[in-house]
C-alpha cells in the first residue's frame, strides 16, 4: 500500500546525494522527482479520502443498529408495561439480533478509525518529506551550477596550459624583451657618441682661446 512513501525514502536517501555524480542533470532530475512526489501525494490523498469515508459510512451504521437496540429495549418495555409478555419476548429476540450487528459494526468502524489515523499520519510524513525536499531542490541545484562552473574554468585553465597560447604568449613576451634591449644598446652606444663630440668640440674651442691669447701676447711684445 505503501509503494509511494518507499519510494520518497528512497529518493531523499540515496538519489538526492549521489545524484551530483550521475550524468542526468541534477536540475531536471529534481524538478522530476518532486512531480513524481506530487503525484504519490496526490494517490494517497485519494486513497485517505475514500478511507474516510469508508470509516464515517461505518459510523453511522454502528449508531443506527445502537440507537434500533435502544428501541427495541424501549418497546420490550412498553409491551411489558401493556402486559403483553409475548411481544415483549419477540421484541428482545429481535434485540438480540441486532446487538450482535452493532458490535460488529462498532468493531470494525474501530478498525477503520485506527486505519484512517495511520493513512493520515503517513500522508502528513510525505508532505513534510515533499516541503524538506523542495526546499532543497534550490541549494542543490545551485551547488550543481557552481559545481558546473568550477569545472568550466579549470578545463579552460588546463586547455590554455596545454596549448599553444601559452607557448606563442611567452613568444611574444620574449621578442619584447630583445627590443627593449636592442632599444636600450642604441640609446647607450648615441650617448657614447655624444660624449666624444662633446670632447673634441670642447677641444676646438681651447684651441680657439688658445691662438687668440698667443695673438694677444705677440701684440703686447710689439708694443714694448
Amino acid at each position: 500500500m505503501f509503494r509511494f512513501f518507499n519510494r520518497v525514502r528512497t529518493i531523499v536517501s540515496s538519489e538526492l546525494n549521489s545524484m551530483l555524480n550521475k550524468a542526468e542533470d541534477p536540475g531536471k532530475m529534481l524538478d522530476q522527482y518532486l512531480l513524481d512526489m506530487e503525484k504519490d501525494i496526490s494517490e494517497v490523498e485519494a486513497a485517505v479520502a475514500k478511507q474516510i469515508a469508508n470509516e464515517k459510512m461505518l459510523k453511522k451504521q454502528a449508531d443506527e443498529a445502537a440507537e434500533l437496540v435502544s428501541k427495541r429495549e424501549e418497546q420490550a418495555m412498553r409491551a411489558l408495561e401493556s402486559g403483553d409478555e409475548d411481544l415483549a419476548r419477540r421484541v428482545l429476540e429481535d434485540k438480540n439480533k441486532h446487538v450482535g450487528q452493532r458490535d460488529a459494526l462498532q468493531e470494525s468502524h474501530a478498525e477503520s478509525a485506527r486505519l484512517s489515523e495511520e493513512l493520515k499520519d503517513k500522508l502528513r510524513e510525505m508532505k513534510d518529506e515533499y516541503r524538506d525536499m523542495n526546499m532543497k531542490k534550490d541549494s542543490l541545484k545551485a551547488r550543481s551550477e557552481s559545481a558546473k562552473a568550477r569545472a568550466k574554468v579549470n578545463e579552460s585553465l588546463s586547455s590554455i596550459g596545454n596549448s599553444g597560447a601559452r607557448g606563442g604568449f611567452n613568444r611574444m613576451e620574449e621578442k619584447v624583451m630583445r627590443q627593449e634591449a636592442e632599444a636600450d644598446a642604441k640609446g647607450e652606444l648615441r650617448s657614447a657618441n655624444k660624449s666624444l663630440d662633446d670632447e673634441l668640440a670642447a677641444l676646438d674651442k681651447s684651441s680657439g682661446v688658445d691662438d687668440e691669447l698667443a695673438a694677444l701676447k705677440a701684440k703686447l711684445n710689439s708694443n714694448k
